[in-house]
């Protein structure tokens, strides 16, 4: 079994009849809601809210019923994967262009889980290029004032094309050679006007699920 199936069944655990459900997206979490979708076959009573149409479309077709935000008041627990978690559980997100409907959810339950294979445990974050999503107009004005932060910004591509989100804007990819203060920089990322939302989720994530060397569970949280 592969270390992404063993961290996206085991997050499974957590959730309980009768919840509301955020569905992230990637490799990582296909398991987790496979997984989810065999248990509602079986019985299982959740609500999901997916954070890309990738993901309701996954979603739909294990079998999960999908609810939007105006059905729900809150929603239970949010299961999402990373490109990078740090000792502090920060997080770089975005790594398939969906982080800013990630954020929207992670920020609207009541619990995030984090499942992420072993590689994607860094001690200080920065390897992972951070993606931030900007508006098209003026994309390239806003490319120089995030080049002032200290990073090497490149526009995503997609065939040929600028990459476009669920939500019809660009991806810059910011390789830093370190991010040291990750909450000052998510704050300064987003004052710059045409950011809509960047790639780093501080002090969001309640538990990591991972795996050791030795390929054991690992589930650190914050008490």
């Amino acid at each position: 079994m592969n270390d992404k199936k063993v961290v996206g069944e085991k997050a499974v655990e957590y959730v309980k009849d009768g919840m509301v459900v955020g569905l992230g997206t990637g490799s990582t979490v296909f398991h987790t809601i496979s997984k989810l979708g065999k248990l509602v076959e079986e019985g299982l009573s959740i609500k999901g809210i997916p954070t890309s149409i990738q993901t309701e479309k996954l979603a739909k077709e294990v079998g999960i019923p999908l609810v939007t935000f105006n059905e729900i008041e809150q929603i239970d627990l949010a299961i999402d994967g990373a490109d990078e978690v740090d000792d502090d559980f920060n997080l770089i997100k975005g790594g398939g262009g969906a982080l800013l409907r990630e954020k929207i959810i992670a920020k609207a339950a009541k619990s995030f889980i984090v499942i992420a294979d072993p590689h994607k445990r860094v001690n200080k974050l920065g390897s992972f290029p951070l993606p931030v999503e900007v508006v098209p107009f003026g994309y390239e004005m806003t490319m120089k004032h995030i080049q002032n932060l200290g990073c090497s910004p490149q526009l995503r591509q997609n065939k040929g094309a600028p990459f476009l989100t669920d939500n019809g804007n660009y991806i810059i990819d910011c390789i830093f050679p370190i991010i040291g203060q990750p909450g000052e920089l998510e704050k300064n990322m987003n004052l710059i006007p045409g950011v809509v939302e960047n790639g780093l989720f501080v002090g969001m994530a309640d538990k990591v699920i991972t795996l050791n060397r030795e390929k054991n569970i690992i589930i650190n949280g914050r008490v």
